[in-house]
């Protein structure tokens, strides 16, 4: 599929663009890979390891409409990874959350629609479901003008779809680097906002591998969710630490106690896969006879009940401190 293609990652040098590319250089290739970022320091690093000759590196921010446009000429897919992530900085510092999430978000579409790019995935979180902080309302506002973005391209334009996933195990800013720096420091007891926070868990690897699937599997207008575990935050410290005793720090500003990726409000727009849900668009497009109950691949779901919801807290499969061990024994 990506082979002698061009494909762009705004926000290229962060975890998932690193692994993106990883697994592209091994398994495909590419005409082109252009990492678009703002950040001179991180590229020059990342061309220290990725020095393959289809590799391309644009300065560029996302807020930049006219970079855009000119870095997309000849593209063939996006990604769209580029975001203000923290949410305590989102808190404290809203205007810049909204000028790269949601305002970086249309100059990206618009900069798609400009160049006919063939198709694009816009990187969400769990966190865009019923936001309660300004990170995930800005995600909820960017997945939503990516899916209307299929109608605004039309027929002949790009397709544009989302995936919606929880916190990447090892990723730059998460807890496990976190936690790992503190036991290296010394400390013996780790810090936990709550004691009963559960979060969704998924591999650096699993979400590169399901982005790139949905590319295959997209129609356009749909949000992609992983069906993936849940850990409890008691059992991560147990197995980064070898006991439960913590210190409790209180939840910071704009944190949950638990995550959502498929709102109850959104059930009578959802469909369950095999190993993934889709959410499905509630304004129609340009072609009206889009059943999105079978994707691209042949692959058939079902409406899931009108009362569901995929919580971090009800999720049927939890990991097992044990389970947690050996996942951060890869990942290290």
């Amino acid at each position: 599929m990506f082979d002698n293609k061009t494909i762009l990652i705004t926000g290229g040098t962060g975890s998932f663009g690193k692994r993106y590319v990883q697994h592209i250089l091994a398994n495909y290739s590419p005409k082109r890979v252009i990492i678009y970022s703002r950040d001179e320091l991180k590229q020059f690093e990342m061309q220290q390891e990725f020095s393959h000759k289809s590799m391309r590196y644009f300065i560029g921010d996302v807020r930049d409409a006219a970079r855009l446009v000119s870095a997309m000429r000849g593209v063939d897919y996006v990604i769209h990874a580029a975001a203000l992530k923290q949410v305590p900085a989102a808190e404290y510092n809203p205007n810049e959350c909204i000028k790269t999430n949601i305002n970086g978000a249309q100059n990206v579409i618009d900069a798609c629609i400009e160049a006919k790019v063939h198709r694009v995935i816009a990187l969400s979180t769990d966190k865009a479901a019923n936001p309660v902080n300004l990170y995930g309302a800005t995600k909820l506002a960017s997945d939503k003008l990516f899916v209307a973005a299929n109608n605004i391209a039309g027929a002949d334009g790009p397709r544009f779809a989302v995936v919606r996933y929880g916190n990447v195990v090892g990723s730059r800013g998460s807890v496990v680097p976190f936690y790992r720096q503190l036991l290296a420091q010394g400390k013996k007891v780790l810090p936990v906002t709550h004691d009963e926070m559960t979060r969704f868990w998924i591999t650096l690897d699993e979400g590169v591998e399901f982005v790139l699937k949905n590319f295959q599997r997209m129609q356009g207008g749909e949000i992609f969710i992983p069906k993936i575990p849940s850990i409890r935050i008691l059992d991560l410290v147990e197995a980064m630490c070898g006991h439960r005793e913590h210190e409790l720090i209180g939840i910071r500003p704009g944190e949950k106690l638990h995550e959502i990726m498929v709102p109850a409000e959104m059930a009578h727009h959802s469909y369950e896969f095999d190993d993934h849900f889709v959410i499905t668009p509630a304004i129609k497009f340009f072609d009206k006879t889009v059943s999105y109950a079978k994707n691209s691949l042949g692959e058939e779901g079902k409406k899931v009940d009108d009362k569901f919801e995929y919580h971090s807290g009800t999720n049927h499969h939890f990991l097992s401190v044990d389970e947690l061990k050996d996942l951060d024994k890869q990942t290290l």
